[in-house]
């Protein structure tokens, strides 16, 4: 019994070894947390700087939100549903369904951007809302926009926006 216990732990240890020649070397793969997580530089407002200037302007924002509603619409209808919106796809990592609150939230930020409620978002719906967020971070309203521009946008008090 030892020595079928001490074959089952040192098999997986001498697998590597009885490859064949030539055959590639399996890979340590990072953990599927790193892999799916973007570089700082393509997470958030700065994913959409297209020029990779360290700014947003309104044109790559506006670019960045169709492409973005594209990628969303998945049945390519040209409306977003709810489901379609808050989609949690193996790719991001996360099966989980939301907890109540966050449905709660959704479902708010859903019925504010279906401006005339009909039950879907349109892409007009979507760019007019990302049109609110662009000049809500655009703090010095130059037509710019970067990540601590939109952080302390965020931080203002929403009587002083």
């Amino acid at each position: 019994m030892r020595y079928l216990t001490l074959a089952a732990l040192l098999l997986p240890l001498a697998l590597p070894a009885l490859a064949a020649p030539g055959d590639p070397a399996p890979a340590a793969s990072p953990p599927a947390a790193a892999q799916a997580r973007p570089a700082p530089s393509e997470r958030g407002v700065m994913r959409y700087d297209a020029n990779k200037d360290g700014a947003v302007t309104l044109e790559e924002w506006r670019a960045g939100q169709q492409a973005r509603f594209k990628r969303l619409d998945a049945n390519n209808d040209g409306k977003l549903t709810q489901d379609e919106l808050f989609a949690r796809t193996p790719a991001v990592g996360n099966s989980v369904l939301p907890t109540d609150r966050q449905a709660s939230r959704q479902s708010t930020y859903f019925q504010r951007l279906d401006t005339d409620k009909d039950g879907v978002v349109t892409l007009t719906e979507f760019m007019a809302q990302g049109e609110r967020n662009f000049a809500r971070c655009d703090v010095d309203k130059n037509g710019r926009i970067d990540t601590a521009e939109c952080r302390q946008a965020l931080q203002r008090s929403p009587g002083s926006r």
